[in-house]
C-alpha cells in the first residue's frame, strides 16, 4: 500500500482542527474534517458523525439550526461547498450522503404565499436523507420530503414530494425516473 504524501497528512490535521474550532458549538463525532470557514448559526443542536466532510472553501458552506430544532449529519457524508441547510424542527442526514455543491435543504419555507401574511413563518416539516443518498449540484430539498435509501438526484433538481428507496429523480419538480 503505497504511503501518503505529508502534504496531504498535514491537510487532515488541519482539516480536523479547523473542525474542532469552527463547529466548537456542535456535537462532533471522530475525524470530522472541514476545509475552509463555514457559517454556523446554532441555536439549537448540530451533531455531525464520525468522518464526516465538509467544504467551504470556493464559497462558503452554511449550517442553520433555529432554536429547538435539530440538524444530524451522518458518518461519512461529504457536504461541497455552496451548500445552505436549514433545520426550524429536523434535518436529518443519513450516513455516507454526498450533498453536491450549492445544494439547499430547508425544513421550512420560511414565509406563507397569501400578500397580506407574507411576514408570518408557516409550520415547519422534518427532511430526511436516508443513508447514502446522493444529490446533485444545485438541488433543492423541500420541506417534508423524506429521500430513500441509496437514491439519486440529478442536478438541478427541486424535491417537493418524498422519493423511494434506489431510485434516480430528477426535473421541477423532481419525478423519479427509474429504479436503482
Amino acid at each position: 500500500m503505497p504511503s501518503r504524501p505529508l502534504s496531504d497528512i498535514i491537510s487532515d490535521i488541519f482539516a480536523v482542527l479547523r473542525a474542532r474550532w469552527y463547529l466548537r458549538n456542535a456535537e462532533l463525532g471522530l475525524r470530522v474534517r472541514l476545509w475552509g470557514r463555514p457559517v454556523v448559526h446554532n441555536y439549537g443542536q448540530l451533531v455531525i458523525g464520525e468522518r464526516a466532510r465538509l467544504v467551504s472553501t470556493v464559497v462558503p458552506l452554511e449550517l442553520a439550526v433555529a432554536h429547538g430544532a435539530r440538524l444530524e449529519i451522518g458518518d461519512g457524508t461529504f457536504i461541497n461547498y455552496g451548500c445552505s441547510i436549514a433545520a426550524t424542527e429536523l434535518v436529518r442526514i443519513g450516513p455516507r450522503c454526498n450533498i453536491g455543491t450549492y445544494a439547499m435543504i430547508m425544513d421550512n419555507d420560511f414565509h406563507r404565499l397569501e400578500p397580506e401574511r407574507r411576514q408570518e413563518r408557516p409550520p415547519s416539516a422534518p427532511i430526511v436523507l436516508e443513508e447514502n443518498v446522493w444529490l446533485g449540484g444545485r438541488v433543492t430539498v423541500l420541506s417534508g420530503v423524506t429521500i430513500g435509501a441509496g437514491s439519486v438526484i440529478g442536478a438541478g433538481s427541486v424535491v417537493t414530494k418524498s422519493i423511494p428507496p434506489r431510485s434516480l429523480a430528477a426535473g421541477v419538480p423532481a419525478r423519479v425516473i427509474r429504479q436503482l
